[in-house]
């Protein structure tokens, strides 16, 4: 059976919280920058105090809080994806 292609949305608000589907991996974090893997290739966040209070990878799901002052969007995948399982999968087993 084919698996559902979720829809790729980026929801902001006030700059301050972020809700993104269609994510599939998130590579490296820290409070000032956020690299996911979504359906529709890379997308890199920036800001100040970037925390992920919500990962669901099974529903493609990703929640931000913090101050969001970038966001950039590149075809294809993370080289971090490409090399192996995120710091989140190693994590959550």
């Amino acid at each position: 059976m084919e698996q559902e292609r979720v829809a790729n949305r980026l929801l902001l608000t006030d700059r301050k919280y972020l809700v993104v589907k269609g994510v599939e991996h998130v590579g490296k974090f820290d409070e000032r920058e956020i690299n996911l893997d979504t359906n529709m290739g890379l997308l890199t966040l920036r800001g100040e105090g970037l925390h992920i209070t919500r990962l669901h990878l099974e529903n493609g799901e990703l929640v931000v809080e913090g101050k969001v002052v970038s966001m950039v969007f590149a075809d294809g995948k993370s080289a971090a994806g490409a090399r192996g399982k995120g710091m989140l999968s190693r994590i959550f087993k």
